[in-house]
């Protein structure tokens, strides 16, 4: 069955069902070439955001041990930069 025919038979413009066509294989095109940006769902963002968070305190624990390692290693408590 023709394109044409089709369109017909659905009651489209032949030119709409060329103009979707060409969008459809234009964005095909561009995500395999790489093009995966979107715009990110609230449930991502609330996820990355509790990870920053938790990542941010871990950054905060160590660095404080690490403080207190360098006090004791230098045992008379001074802190050294």
């Amino acid at each position: 069955m023709a394109n044409a025919e089709l369109c017909r038979r659905e009651g489209i413009a032949t030119s709409l069902y060329y103009s979707w066509s060409k969008e459809f294989l234009e964005a095909g095109k561009k995500r395999l070439a790489g093009d995966t940006a979107r715009q990110a769902t609230s449930p991502e963002v609330r996820e990355l955001r509790h990870e920053a968070s938790a990542l941010k305190e871990a950054v905060a624990d160590l660095t404080l041990e690490n403080r207190l390692l360098k006090k004791s290693m230098l045992g008379d408590g001074g802190d050294e930069a």
